[in-house]
């Protein structure tokens, strides 16, 4: 995985992504990695805001945990278009089912801010999975749950207005900002591009919807922040129950 501004090593852990009260897992809920991988080093590389941090089709050995900042996992549409499939918030994994299946990466992941990025070798993750039943029992869930999140937002994609896709893609990235301590998750750090790419939709088309809700004092902001100022309005925008002219 190539890109990096900064490279050291250092001793760290990989930490475990949060599940809800309910019990729900959310798309970018990653692998767990139990503690024996804390006395393990990482190589430590730093990343600028829109950096390629791993290109589709690579062949990696090595996995990554988030650090510190969000990262973008992306493909490409038959039409030209880019669709950010998930933005990976802190604590999140890169390229771990790729090593244990030995294949290449299906996704690019780019900086989708300033971060820091913790790299481990492909063995530990696979020795893991090889001797520890427990484990292979959480790859496999986790796997199943991602992409059954997946699926669900296709489907609803597909039947919803983009007002309303857009305010549940502002609530889904404020749980994912909301995961670092330093970001109550009202405040969205995400360029009107990338925010289309996640939709995905026209630009255009995006920035009247983004209009509208700061029209309607739902949102606030600009220069690459969104700024979250009603979320009660905003959750009603995306159930449905009210459409913001």
């Amino acid at each position: 995985m190539d890109g990096a501004t900064h490279t050291s090593d250092r001793r760290a852990g990989i930490g475990k992504p949060a599940i809800s009260a309910n019990g729900s897992i959310h798309l970018n809920s990653r692998i767990v990695i139990d503690d024996e991988f804390l006395s393990c080093r990482s190589s430590v590389r730093r990343f600028r805001r829109g950096e390629v941090i791993a290109g589709a089709g690579v062949l990696v050995d090595t996995f990554a945990r988030v650090y510190s900042g969000v990262v973008s996992a992306s493909t490409m549409l038959p039409d030209g278009r880019e669709f950010i499939v998930e933005i990976i918030p802190k604590s999140g994994l890169i390229g771990e089912l790729e090593v244990l299946r030995r294949q290449t990466l299906s996704l690019e992941y780019r900086a989708g801010s300033n971060c820091e990025l913790h790299f481990f070798e492909g063995r530990l993750l696979r020795d893991m999975y090889a001797s520890d039943p427990c484990f292979r029992e959480k790859v496999f869930s986790r796997a199943l749950a991602r992409i059954s999140e997946l699926e669900l937002r296709i489907i609803a994609n597909a039947a919803s207005s983009l007002q309303s896709r857009l305010a549940s893609t502002l609530l889904r990235l404020s749980a994912v900002y909301g995961k670092d301590a330093a970001n109550s998750g009202d405040e969205l750090i995400i360029s009107q591009n990338d925010l289309a790419a996640t939709l995905p939709a026209s630009r255009e088309k995006v920035n009247q919807c983004l209009r509208r809700l700061r029209e309607s004092k739902i949102i606030d902001g600009g220069q690459g922040k969104i700024r979250i100022l009603n979320r009660k309005a905003l959750e009603a925008c995306a159930n449905g129950a009210v459409s913001v002219k």
